[in-house]
């Protein structure tokens, strides 16, 4: 966090120390917090643990995303080595009771990826398992931003990449679909259902019916 020094008015502070992007040596790294020391000054990033993840060793350069987010008496720098995860972010803290700490949170809850997909498939089970995220929070989230994702549909697709189920199961997912299921929901039950017996992994009918089972 870069707190405002004493005699520095806020708009003199805030035309000076707009940051939009970092590289420099990486100081320092935990879960929530990256130190980036740029031409001798280190900077206080909040991070994702899903940034986090991707930071190389401390001492070695390191690129960062910058969104920052100015209040009464400091400003605070949000970090993350993936443009799209820096984008769904600021998606998140538009939404009504969601701000730039909660967001961080969310995202080092969920992969982008899947997060994207759960809010256009309209989730809410797997919204509400997210720490930080109620009910009434996943309710607003999905309707807030269902419809606000489509420029982000290369995170969704990672998504469904993740998803193997061989020919039988990608056959299944569809029928689901097409039976009027949320795509997420579907997804869930035939991977359940392959977990449970891993046989039916190329049987058509006998894993459409342990699906259907699961999804009920």
């Amino acid at each position: 966090m870069m707190r405002l020094l004493a005699g520095h008015s806020l708009a003199s502070t805030i035309n000076s120390s707009m940051i939009a992007h970092l590289r420099g040596r990486l100081f320092s790294k935990s879960p929530s917090q990256a130190i980036v020391e740029c031409g001798g000054v280190g900077y206080d990033v909040a991070i994702s643990v899903n940034t986090f993840t991707a930071l190389p060793e401390e001492g070695r350069e390191v690129e960062l995303f910058i969104n920052t987010q100015v209040r009464e008496d400091a400003i605070a720098l949000f970090g993350f080595t993936d443009r799209d995860e820096k984008r769904l972010f600021e998606r998140l803290i538009t939404v009504s009771g969601i701000g730039p700490t909660l967001a961080i949170k969310v995202l080092s809850g969920i992969a982008a990826p899947l997060l994207v997909a759960a809010i256009k498939g309209q989730d809410h089970a797997t919204l509400t398992k997210i720490p930080g995220i109620g009910k009434k929070t996943a309710e607003r989230v999905v309707v807030e931003l269902k419809d606000k994702l489509d420029d982000m549909a290369g995170a969704a697709a990672a998504a469904d990449a993740a998803f193997h189920a061989g020919p039988a199961g990608d056959d299944v997912l569809s029928a689901l679909v097409n039976l009027g299921y949320q795509r997420n929901a579907a997804q869930k039950a035939v991977q359940t259902a392959i977990e449970q017996e891993p046989g039916l992994r190329n049987d058509f009918e006998a894993l459409f019916r342990a699906a259907m089972g699961a999804i009920r």
